[in-house]
C-alpha cells in the first residue's frame, strides 16, 4: 500500500514523497482513512511506529479547505512536553511544505507576546501543552469554539503528569461536534475511562500488543551493587565496551541524579550533555540540537526525554535507574530501534530494583536476558573476585559492583605519602631522645639574650628603666615536654606596691 491509496491530498502525498517516505506504517495505514472519514479514533501503538504522521497527514488534507479566524484556531493538538510539541510542529512544517497553513506553538519558556501575535493573526494548527494553553485562554487571548479536530497525543503520559483535570477543562471549552483523536502507547484503566468520556463511538486502531517493545531492540540487564559509585562505574564500562555506539541516551529517575551523573561523566572525559524539566527552554533546545547534530555523544536525561525525541539514529539507551512506572520502560527504550533500525538497551539493576524489574517484565510480557552475572550470582562472588576492567567489554566483567579498586587514596594513605616525602627532604630527622642544648637549658637562661635586647633598647631607657635593673619578663611553658623549672607568678621580682605598709584605721 502507498500513501496515494490512503485518500490523502495531492499536495500532502507530494510532500511525503519528498521527505523520503514511500510506504505507510501499520498504524498509519489503518488510522489515516478513519480520520479522513471524520471518525473519532483511539490509536494504540508502541512508540516509534509513526503515530505522529498518522494524525498530521490526514489533518493537512482536511485543512486544505477553509480559513482560520483571529484567535480561533481550527485544529488543536495537545502534547505533554515541550519537546514533543516542538517535534509535531516540525512535522507539520515538513509535510505541509506545499500548503500555506499557519502553525502556532504554545509552550512554556517562551514569551507570551510572540505567541499572542500569532494567535491574533489566526492559525490553522495550534500545538500546545495544557498549562500554557489555559494561560492564554484565561488572559482572554484565545477562543476554542472553532476547533474542528482535537488531538490528544501521548494520553498515558498526560495521565502520569497530572494533566487530566486540565484536559477535561479544555475539552469542555471545545465544540461538541468536534472530531477527537486519541493516541497512546499504553492503555491503563484510567485512560480507558477517559476515552469513554471524550470519544464518541471511536474506531480502535491497535498495532501490536499493548505495552510491547519493538523487536529491533536488543534488551539486556546488568547487575550492580546499590552503591552509586559502583553503578557509575558499571555504566562507564558499558559505554566503553558498547559495540557500534554512535550516540546514546542515559535515563535517570530524578533530576538531581541527572545533574550528578552528568558531572561524573564529564570528569571522565565523556562527550555528554544533560536534559531535565528544571532547565530553561533555551538550554533544553541547545542540548537537543547538539545531540541531533552529533556534536555530543551522550545525553543524560530524565523522563522528559522518554517521549517526543524523534532522533532516528539513536543507537543505544542506558537505564541508569530502572523506571518506577513500568510503562515508562517502553517509552525509554523506544528512543532506539526506530523506523526499522537496530538498537540496544541496557538497564542497570541492583537488589532494591527487583520489584520494579518484575513489573517491567510483566508489562512487556517477556523476561529480559542478563548480561554477565545476575543479582544472585553477583552477591555470591563478593568483592574479592572483582577485578579492574580494561579493554573490550566482557559479560563477566560487567556488574561486579567494585570493578576498579584504583580509586583516589584514602586520607590515611595520603598522610603516609606526605610523611614519606618529608622524610626524603630531611634524611636525618632528630630523634625524640636527643635534646638540643637550648632545650636542656633552664627557661630563664634561654631568654637571656632577649632580656639584654630589651634592657638596651632606647624605648626602655626613655621610660626610665636602668640597664642595671633586671626587667620583669612573663614566661610561659611552651610545651609539655619542656625541661627546666616552671616559673609561677612574678618569680623573684617583688613589685614595689606590694611592699608598701597598709594603713589601719583603728577608730
Amino acid at each position: 500500500m502507498t500513501f496515494e491509496e490512503l485518500g490523502l491530498g495531492t499536495r500532502v502525498t507530494s510532500a511525503v514523497t519528498s521527505a523520503g517516505y514511500t510506504t505507510p506504517t501499520p498504524i498509519q495505514a489503518e488510522a489515516i482513512p478513519l480520520v479522513l472519514a471524520k471518525r473519532d479514533v483511539l490509536g494504540i501503538a508502541q512508540t516509534g511506529t509513526g503515530k505522529t504522521a498518522a494524525f498530521t497527514l490526514p489533518m493537512l488534507s482536511i485543512l486544505e479547505n477553509g480559513r482560520a479566524r483571529a484567535r480561533m484556531p481550527r485544529t488543536l493538538i495537545l502534547e505533554p512536553t515541550r519537546e514533543l510539541a516542538m517535534q509535531v510542529e516540525e512535522k507539520f512544517k515538513e509535510y505541509g511544505a506545499n500548503q500555506k497553513l499557519s502553525v502556532a506553538l504554545l509552550i512554556g519558556g517562551v514569551s507570551f507576546a510572540e505567541q499572542d501575535l500569532k494567535i491574533t493573526r489566526g492559525v490553522d494548527v495550534l500545538i500546545a501543552t495544557p498549562g500554557r494553553l489555559l494561560d492564554h485562554f484565561e488572559r482572554g487571548k484565545l477562543l476554542l469554539t472553532g476547533i474542528e479536530v482535537l488531538v490528544i497525543d501521548e494520553a498515558d503520559r498526560m495521565l502520569d503528569m497530572g494533566f487530566v483535570p486540565d484536559i477535561e477543562r479544555i475539552v469542555k471549552l471545545t465544540p461538541f461536534t468536534r472530531q477527537t483523536l486519541f493516541f497512546t502507547a499504553t492503555m491503563p484503566p484510567e485512560i480507558q475511562r477517559i476515552t469513554e468520556q471524550f470519544l464518541t463511538n471511536p474506531a480502535i486502531v491497535k498495532v501490536d500488543r499493548t505495552s510491547s517493545t519493538a523487536s529491533t531492540i536488543t534488551q539486556r540487564l546488568v547487575a550492580s551493587s546499590t552503591k552509586d559509585y559502583d553503578k557509575r562505574e558499571v555504566l562507564r564500562n558499558l559505554i566503553k565496551g558498547a559495540k557500534d555506539l554512535k550516540n546514546g541516551i542515559i535515563f535517570c529517575n530524578r533530576k538531581i541524579d541527572v545533574a550528578n551523573l552528568h558531572r561524573s561523566l564529564s570528569r571522565h572525559d565523556f562527550s555528554v550533555a544533560s536534559l531535565h524539566g528544571d532547565m530553561d527552554q533555551s538550554a533544553r533546545m541547545m542540548a537537543l540540537d547538539n545531540f541531533r547534530k552529533n556534536k555530543i555523544t551522550l545525553l543524560v536525561a530524565s523522563d522528559v526525554a522518554a517521549r517526543g525525541l524523534d532522533i532516528p539514529d539513536v543507537s543505544h539507551v542506558f537505564n541508569f535507574d530502572i523506571p518506577t512506572h513500568a510503562e515508562d520502560y517502553v517509552h525509554r527504550i523506544g528512543r532506539t530501534g526506530r523506523a526499522g533500525r537496530e538498537g540496544t538497551a541496557y538497564t542497570i539493576v541492583d537488589k532494591s530494583d527487583v520489584k520494579y524489574l518484575d513489573a517491567v517484565e510483566k508489562v512487556i510480557g517477556q523476561p529480559i536476558e542478563w548480561l554477565g552475572p545476575n543479582l544472585s550470582e553477583l552477591a555470591l562472588q563478593g568483592p574479592s573476585e572483582s577485578k579492574s576492567f580494561k579493554g573490550d567489554l566482557n559479560a563477566d566483567d560487567i556488574g561486579k559492583g567494585e570493578l576498579n579498586k584504583q580509586r583516589r587514596p584514602r586520607r590515611n594513605a595520603r598522610l603516609e605519602a606526605r610523611k614519606e616525602q618529608e622524610s626524603h627532604k630531611n634524611p636525618e630527622p632528630r630523634k625524640e631522645h636527643e635534646k638540643s642544648p637550648q632545650r636542656d637549658a633552664p627557661l630563664l637562661k634561654r631568654n637571656t639574650s632577649r632580656h639584654n635586647q630589651i634592657e638596651s633598647s632606647p624605648k626602655h631607657e626613655k621610660l626610665g628603666f636602668q640597664n642595671n635593673e633586671p626587667q620583669r619578663t612573663r614566661h610561659y611553658r611552651q610545651n609539655q615536654n619542656d625541661d627546666g623549672p616552671v616559673i609561677i607568678g612574678f618569680g623573684d621580682q617583688l613589685p614595689g606596691f606590694l611592699a608598701r605598709p597598709v594603713p589601719i584605721n583603728r577608730s
